[in-house]
């Protein structure tokens, strides 16, 4: 070679030298056989494709065809994918070789991601210098933090209306408690569409408790919420609220009327005697009520004061009857009565 000839001469490598550093390498021959492939593409193309015909085992895309090597050349850049399924894809570049043939350098490019999923491929897949598969890795252990991120900002959002829902909730009778029941009138109040409030208070509770114990007490309490639950709309609020108080909060009713039925429906659930352990637990309900107009701009303590009021009047009036605070604050109304099992709805 003259002096200053920058030429390169030529060099051979054996198949597995060549696999090592182009793993998804083709070798075919001028009419564009395949003869020979890295380790990595003869796994996905299997090992009957050697001697096929380019065309038999990828669809072309870009050359369209290639019956011969000097198309793939003239393309240069190569678009191709196997055939049947999964229908991976590749892109590649085409070099010629010394004698006769054409050596094809291949890569997934962007279908790296599922092509490693489709085939069950790994590190020793590929080139150590290839820098896809640590991509991969990147993106992999990316998805995984941010699907746990996820996952745990899932968890907190859960636990935390858990958490929100317990520290409304009164453990014993699963009714709200006097947290929610000041949300749930504030927000009667802002709404401006008016409502109805009864103040509960139990009759008789505490020789319950005196006589048979606070167990006894306990399920009396729970019962008395069942059958309050039991006695209103599913949207309407009843909530304990003290020892023996209960709260009910109802949402559009606004007239004496309305108001009465839902006491009768109380009264009449309440009729059947509570027992604990075969022994009976004769309690009975005092009711107060205030009819909150649309509009009203009363404040939540002065309403819970003019309920406890009407209650109050419950009491005094010889108790197991719902009373109504009338709008001119002078005297209260009875609308419902328990007399044993006798039950009177007041409509005047």
């Amino acid at each position: 070679m003259m002096e200053g000839d920058l030429r390169q001469p030529g060099f051979h490598l054996g198949p597995g030298a060549l696999g090592q550093l182009m793993p998804m390498y083709l070798s075919l021959d001028s009419a564009c056989r395949i003869r020979g492939a890295g380790p990595t593409l003869l796994k996905l193309m299997g090992e009957g494709a050697i001697g096929k015909p380019l065309e038999e085992v990828f669809t072309l895309r870009k050359p369209r065809n290639a019956a011969q090597a000097s198309v793939l050349l003239r393309a240069q850049r190569l678009q191709m994918s196997l055939r049947g399924t999964p229908a991976t894809t590749f892109k590649g570049t085409a070099v010629p070789l010394l004698g006769d043939g054409v050596l094809l350098n291949l890569s997934f490019g962007f279908g790296v991601r599922d092509a490693v999923r489709e085939h069950g491929l790994s590190a020793t897949d590929f080139a150590d210098t290839d820098l896809a598969i640590e991509l991969l890795y990147l993106y992999e252990a990316k998805t995984a933090v941010m699907g746990e991120l996820t996952r745990m900002a899932d968890r907190l959002r859960g636990a935390r209306v858990r958490a929100e829902e317990q520290a409304a909730t009164d453990p014993l009778t699963g009714l709200g408690n006097r947290r929610a029941m000041e949300a749930a009138l504030d927000r009667l109040l802002r709404g401006g569409e008016g409502f109805a409030l009864l103040h509960i208070d139990l009759d008789y509770f505490k020789q319950v408790n005196d006589t048979l114990g606070h167990s006894a007490g306990d399920h009396v309490l729970a019962e008395v919420a069942s059958r309050l639950r039991r006695s209103v709309r599913a949207g309407d609020l009843v909530a304990r609220v003290g020892g023996d108080e209960f709260v009910i909060l109802l949402a559009g009713v606004l007239d004496r009327a309305a108001l009465a039925r839902v006491g009768a429906t109380i009264y009449d659930h309440m009729r059947l005697t509570i027992t604990h352990e075969g022994h009976p637990c004769p309690v009975g309900l005092s009711i107060g009520a205030v009819l909150v107009g649309p509009g009203s701009d009363q404040g939540e303590a002065a309403l819970v004061s003019l309920a406890d009021l009407a209650l109050y009047a419950s009491k005094r009036a010889g108790r197991g009857r719902m009373m109504l605070w009338n709008a001119d604050q002078s005297v209260s109304q009875e609308l419902a009565r328990a007399d044993g099992a006798e039950r009177r709805i007041m409509t005047g």
